[in-house]
């Protein structure tokens, strides 16, 4: 069993940044870790993911070159960088685990979830 926590969500200006936590127990270093948020009335979006070594990273179009996903298994935290944020980023943004490192953006894929940290910018 993993339990997920997500923190480090806030109020922030476009063109600002934040980073996200994300904090398991359990036996976490096993197992990929993915990001998703959703903003009212949407759908929920996958934004990135990373593998339980930390040396593969994938992104959405829409915030590579912006977002970053890393993690410290000695630490069993994921972290979400998000830098130049952009009011169209303001969503619940939860985190996922998953064993395995394939159809990363199907979120009934994921095992695991956290309850979600709010994200919102302004203009």
């Amino acid at each position: 069993q993993v339990q997920l926590v997500e923190s480090g969500g806030g109020l922030v200006q476009a063109g600002g940044s934040l980073r996200l936590s994300c904090a398991a127990s359990g036996t976490f270093r096993r197992y990929v870790t993915a990001w998703f948020r959703q903003a009212p009335g949407k759908e929920r979006e996958f934004v990135g993911a990373i593998s339980w070594s930390g040396g593969i990273t994938d992104y959405v179009d829409h915030v590579k070159g912006r977002f970053t996903i890393s993690r410290d298994n000695a630490q069993n935290t994921v972290y979400l960088q998000m830098n130049s944020l952009k009011p169209e980023d303001t969503a619940v943004y939860t985190c996922a685990a998953r064993l395995e490192y394939i159809r990363l953006g199907d979120y009934r894929e994921y095992d695991y979830w956290g309850q979600g940290t709010q994200v919102t910018v302004s203009s």
